[in-house]
């Protein structure tokens, strides 16, 4: 990429086809019934300290770098509906000019736009810093942000290798300042469930876990079309999309990974696995034959952030699920062993027929299983089912409901965390930071390595941390 290029870019970090109502903030009316319904205070036990900042006096200053769908999505429209009243955006900043343009029409701000990173810092003076980049660019503005002592919030992954990985821990070091890494998985109820059930014993010490995670071919295909289908920009999937697996097993077993193998390999997208490709859909010669055909042009908010401003870095959101410069895996399988002694068996299919994984947590007096199905033939359950299994046949099986909002009701508990409790006390261990944010990439990072190199890495010889046997507080 070029200097150009590194400045502020998402180039749409979601998860599955655009729908039309995309940039559509979260319900509010059943935002405020389940305030009411559970009380401010019992809401608020939810979210943890992370010391971030004091909500009397006036609006915080808050900007924003990539302003893709993740930005607009996720810290964008719903930041502005649910925030509004503690929060003020000062600044935009994408190095597409038309995507910013487009971002700050469809927030509906009035404030200024950028596509100079170092020159919006200057110039709206932001005391928040949402990072919404593309994945290998979030060190930069991570560290420009603590050396400006700005509150940095960093999608994850955190970074997309280990050189950057210190240079982020050596920015903390150096200014006193912290980063905060949005791991949403870790507010859901369900992941919240079983950390209560692993800390009440009900299985014993944990000795071992296997994790099997499933990506439909709608929503797998997706990270195929985008640049996340690029090594050098997302880091493969084993850092971007793992990073979230990664960090719920960290925050489960509540220990840091010391040594990891793994086997990695691109065995149905890319140019090689198809007797047809392109550069992107639209003027594909191939479209009546090709399973993964996505007609972009029915989708007004795909046209308005990506197609319409194409004229300005040449990216194609449509891209073409086969073509050549795919570099990723999309078959991965993972071992590896904590500084406590589990060991982990992972892995992650990218053209599954169905979406979902398979957990199974196996401990001294007992097993933890589960097996979430996102999207399944004939229909899913509305809830999410836990089997615990002692050792001599005793089964209990817990059903945990979903809660309202994204992502299982989690991103309106973790926003809520950041913004509007952000002294609450810190029950659920929730709170992630740069050393979560580096021992879940470093897994990925090191599962790369080990398929690059066919040896096992080890965490400590990658940056200057040291596994933790067991984690406590950061």
């Amino acid at each position: 990429m070029t200097g150009r290029q590194r400045c502020a870019l998402n180039l749409g970090d979601i998860y599955r086809n655009y729908k039309p109502n995309i940039f559509e903030p979260m319900n509010i009316t059943n935002r405020r019934k389940f305030i009411q319904k559970t009380g401010a205070i019992a809401a608020a036990t939810f979210l943890g300290s992370l010391n971030a900042f004091a909500q009397n006096g006036p609006r915080k200053r808050i900007a924003m770098v990539g302003t893709g769908v993740r930005g607009l999505g996720m810290w964008g429209t719903s930041v502005k509906a649910e925030y509004d009243d503690i929060l003020q955006f000062v600044g935009l900043c994408d190095i597409n000019p038309g995507r910013v343009a487009y971002a700050r029409r469809i927030m509906e701000l009035d404030c200024p736009v950028y596509t100079d990173f170092d020159k919006m810092l200057r110039e709206s003076s932001p005391e928040i810093l949402v990072v919404t980049t593309t994945d290998s660019t979030h060190d930069e503005f991570i560290i420009k942000g603590l050396e400006k002592g700005i509150m940095v919030i960093s999608e994850k992954p955190m970074t997309t290798d280990e050189k950057k990985v210190q240079a982020i821990l050596d920015a903390e070091r150096r200014t006193g300042n912290k980063v905060i890494v949005t791991f949403n998985m870790r507010f859901s109820a369900y992941v919240s469930k079983i950390w209560e059930i692993l800390r009440s014993d009900e299985i014993g010490d944990i000795k071992s876990v296997n994790l099997n995670w499933y990506l439909d071919t709608d929503h797998g295909a997706s990270y195929f079309r985008r640049w996340h289908g690029l090594r050098d920009i997302g880091g493969t999937l084993l850092v971007h999309k793992a990073t979230h697996h990664f960090d719920t097993l960290n925050y489960w077993v509540d220990s840091e990974p010391e040594e990891v193998f793994a086997y990695g390999s691109l065995d149905y997208y890319g140019q090689k696995n198809s007797k047809i490709s392109h550069s992107h859909c639209r003027p594909c010669p191939f479209k009546s034959q090709c399973k993964f055909y996505w007609d972009i042009t029915v989708s007004s908010s795909a046209m308005g952030l990506y197609v319409d401003n194409e004229k300005y870095d040449g990216y194609l959101r449509d891209g073409c699920v086969f073509r050549k410069e795919i570099d990723i895996y999309d078959t991965m399988a993972v071992q590896y062993k904590y500084a406590s002694g589990v060991k982990v068996s992972y892995s992650l299919t990218a053209f599954s027929p169905y979406e979902g994984y398979r957990l199974a947590i196996n401990g001294t007096k007992g097993r933890l299983d589960t097996w979430i199905q996102q999207s399944m033939p004939g229909g899913v359950k509305a809830y999410q089912e836990i089997k615990i299994i002692n050792l001599f046949g005793n089964v209990k099986t817990i059903q945990v409901m979903p809660q309202a909002g994204g992502h299982g009701g989690s991103d309106p508990l973790l926003k809520d965390r950041l913004f509007r409790y952000p002294d609450a006390t810190d029950r659920l261990r929730q709170s992630a930071g740069s050393r979560d944010g580096a021992m879940s990439a470093l897994i990925g990072i090191a599962a790369r390595k080990s398929i690059d190199t066919g040896k096992i890495i080890r965490i400590e010889d990658l940056t200057e941390l040291k596994p933790l046997a067991k984690k406590g507080r950061d």
